[in-house]
């Protein structure tokens, strides 16, 4: 797995995020990877993507109010322009469809 590029400030320091992609559609429009986070904060997350849980515990605010909690085997879809806080309990990792638009 290899880093997964954060722009400064959006992630708690000392936080690692990997990704592992593993395909990409020849016109770039999705990619499939497995996503993993170490216990931390990323900031200002854009929706667009599809994912399952497989280890782990995370919790996703929105800006609205509605809090989402996810762990193993749950599934979830955020809709393209949802931002949101993704705030990593135990380290998660994730089976992800993302969306380019």
């Amino acid at each position: 797995m290899g880093t997964y590029p954060v722009a400064p400030g959006r992630l708690t320091p000392g936080t690692q995020i990997t990704v592992a992609v593993l395909w990409e559609r020849e016109d770039k429009s999705e990619v499939g990877a497995v996503w993993e986070m170490t216990p931390g904060v990323l900031d200002e997350t854009q929706g667009n993507e599809s994912f399952v849980i497989l280890s782990g515990r995370s919790r996703v605010d929105f800006p609205d109010g509605r809090v989402l909690e996810f762990g193993p085997g749950d599934v979830g879809v955020l809709a393209p322009g949802d931002t949101c806080r993704w705030t990593t309990l135990e380290t998660m990792r994730k089976v992800v469809v993302f969306r380019i638009t």
